[in-house]
């Protein structure tokens, strides 16, 4: 098995809310800087629409019919293996069905990194700025709560489609978004038009002078001409290619350290220090064997940030293998065989924890049983 570790990204965002303009931007974007992206694209129905705007040059598989995080969620391991051993992509982005609960979505995607070997990088919602202003003055229906939990997920929250809100009420769903979740980075657009090469920076690389209202005015004053009103639809934008620095990337990875020496997608995403993460994922590949007793204990000290936990890894102290499963502060452990190559992995899903500090202790279990 290759010491290859393939970077995901995750899009969501409600229905119509320009999903598939931004995933045109990001495919543009990656291969003009050279590198190899493939796409799964995720529907309720039975039609996946949305990829034929996608280029048949494109790798991309469909997962139609149902959900992620539920009716086809088993599906998705079968589908990623297929993608990375067939086509062997820098990278692999997944849009998501705009009715997918992004937590669950989230939860679906770490299953198959103790199976496939997985950079999850943080979320990118995209927000519909009209929807949510006419959902926001009634503040009810599954519709809205779906919308909330969508934002609420985002590292980086796109407020797309600004160009059809007057200036006042642009502030005040901007405003909302930063009340809402204040951990994400919002940025203001239209049709996606966003700066797809700092979409993963720390927030220390971005301006820290300005302020999201700032940011937003300045937009609004830079398309002055924009037409109220004007088509969104993603069909019609053309101008898809953009022209960044291909070496302007964060090389920092902290889910792997030993595999680094031989990742070769580093180039093509950046990590987010952790206190800028609304949901975190942090996943660690282990060298070899740990104890069961200091793992147990490590376990028990997980701050309350961390809501989940998985993993199949050895112990130092006896034969088998163990599946591990941690929720709601208690942990199961079960013998398995797995079948296949399956390497000794875990994964930790929560909000704004500082992985780092897992990352570290970790590291100092398995220095302990060398």
């Amino acid at each position: 098995m290759e010491n290859v570790v393939t970077p995901v990204y995750i899009l969501s965002g409600f229905l119509g809310s320009g999903k598939t303009t931004l995933l045109q931007r990001l495919i543009a974007h990656w291969r003009e800087q050279g590198f190899r992206p493939a796409v799964i694209m995720n529907e309720i129905g039975d039609v996946n629409l949305d990829g034929l705007l996608v280029s048949s040059e494109v790798p991309m598989a469909e997962m139609l019919g149902g959900c992620i995080c539920c009716t086809i969620r088993g599906d998705l391991s079968v589908q990623m293996a297929e993608l990375i051993e067939g086509e062997k992509p820098d990278l692999i982005v997944i849009e998501a069905t705009g009715a997918g609960n992004p937590m669950e979505i989230f939860d679906a995607v770490t299953e198959v990194s103790l199976y496939l070997k997985l950079d999850i990088q943080p979320m990118v919602t995209v927000v519909d700025a009209a929807h949510l202003a006419d959902l926001h003055a009634s503040q009810q229906g599954k519709t809205y709560r779906l919308m909330m939990e969508q934002i609420r997920c985002g590292s980086v929250l796109i407020l797309n489609k600004i160009d059809l809100l007057e200036p006042d009420r642009q502030r005040e769903m901007a405003e909302f978004l930063q009340r809402t979740n204040p951990y994400a980075r919002i940025i203001p657009a239209v049709k996606c038009d966003v700066e797809i090469s700092s979409l993963w920076k720390t927030a220390e690389e971005q301006d820290k002078g300005s302020s999201l209202i700032q940011r937003s005015t300045a937009y609004n004053e830079q398309n002055s001409e924009a037409v109220l009103g004007q088509d969104n639809d993603p069909s019609h934008d053309h101008d898809l290619h953009h022209s960044h620095d291909p070496h302007d990337h964060n090389h920092d990875h902290n889910h792997d350290h030993n595999h680094d020496d031989n990742h070769d997608h580093a180039h093509a995403h950046a990590h987010p220090h952790a206190s800028h993460e609304h949901v975190t994922v942090y996943t660690h590949y282990f060298d070899g064997p740990v104890d069961s007793e200091a793992f147990e204990r490590f376990i028990t000290e997980l701050p309350r940030e961390v809501y989940r936990g998985k993993g199949v890894l050895r112990f130092s102290d006896t034969a088998s293998r163990f599946l591990f499963q941690y929720a709601y502060r208690e942990a199961d452990y079960l013998k398995i065989t797995p079948q296949g190559d399956i390497p000794d992995v875990a994964v930790f899903i929560g909000e704004h924890f500082d992985k780092h500090d897992i990352a570290r202790r970790l590291h100092a279990l398995e220095r302990r049983s060398m």
